[in-house]
């Protein structure tokens, strides 16, 4: 191993300067490690680090593994940025929940050997991908957790049409639709009332969001599916969001078509701790 790029939540070191130390010598226990690390270039200002500072592009595209200093939103900006060329990545928690994360800051200095020695399994999980013709062209926007059809406005409702390969699964008026890959089953999905589904069973979850009807239920449906989202009354407010960072106007295109997209995100694990584990104690699933 010998180029590792570090992607690091500016926000949190803007807001919580007292995190800049931490995300500092997480750097410094790299440099001393590693052959070459770079940093994106807004972090390294943050940091006083500026002569490791690179744009996102360049780092992406030499870094044979990313590390992540952050939560759960910059580990999923990471897997969007990386999945392209399949860059490992491992996650530092250094925000809230850290769901995806891997270590904490803490282990990370102990953890560098067997990391550079490139002696730690892979973890791949599905993403999804959604497509939305706007201006005349089409764009497609890569997600990891979900993909989002939601008002920006709180007033009305949102009446949506959903269908699975062309076929007509349901309508109803709703404060929008999340498409979910298994990962983001335990995001905002979960939240909605969705499943828990394991990131083995690879499959798409469609979940309304606050439907005005008692009947619209979950759905899951096969990782081949194409499910097509259509806001069939014109909505100016309308949004497409992808892993809730990521957003589009739908004011003027109407109809979102999402499906598993070809790249895959790679995680480092490093350690055997199993998926109900993490379930259980990340949900705070006690016993009594």
């Amino acid at each position: 191993m010998t180029t590792v790029g570090v992607i690091v939540n500016t926000t949190r070191l803007r807001e919580h300067p007292d995190t800049v130390p931490e995300a500092k010598t997480a750097v410094h226990a790299l440099v001393r490690a590693a052959p070459s690390v770079l940093v994106t270039a807004d972090a390294a200002q943050l940091l006083g680090l500026s002569e490791f500072g690179r744009s996102e592009e360049e780092l992406t595209e030499r870094a044979e593994l990313l590390v992540v200093l952050g939560g759960d939103g910059t580990i999923l900006r990471a897997a969007r940025l990386a999945a392209g060329r399949g860059i490992p990545i491992v996650g530092v928690n250094m925000g809230g929940f850290g769901f995806l994360a891997e270590l904490s800051a803490d282990e990370l200095p102990a953890a560098l050997p067997q990391l550079l020695a490139g002696r730690y399994d892979v973890d791949e999980r599905m993403m999804l991908q959604a497509q939305v013709e706007q201006g005349g062209r089409s764009h497609t926007l890569l997600a990891l957790n979900d993909v989002v059809v939601t008002k920006s406005g709180v007033a009305r409702v949102l009446r949506l049409r959903i269908s699975v390969n062309g076929e007509h699964l349901a309508s109803y008026p709703a404060d929008g639709v999340i498409v979910a890959t298994p990962t983001g089953s335990t995001a905002y999905s979960l939240s909605a009332g969705g499943p828990i589904v394991h990131p083995r069973v690879e499959a798409i979850v469609i979940t309304p969001i606050c439907p005005h009807t008692f009947n619209a239920r979950s759905v899951i449906v096969d990782q081949h599916d194409v499910v097509t989202v259509e806001v069939e009354a014109p909505a100016s407010d309308a949004t497409l969001t992808v892993d809730g960072r990521v957003g589009v106007s739908l004011a003027q295109t109407r109809s979102v078509v999402v499906q598993r997209a070809a790249p895959a995100a790679r995680f480092v694990r490093l350690r055997d701790s199993g998926f109900y584990t993490i379930l259980r104690t990340k949900l705070a699933w006690g016993g009594r």
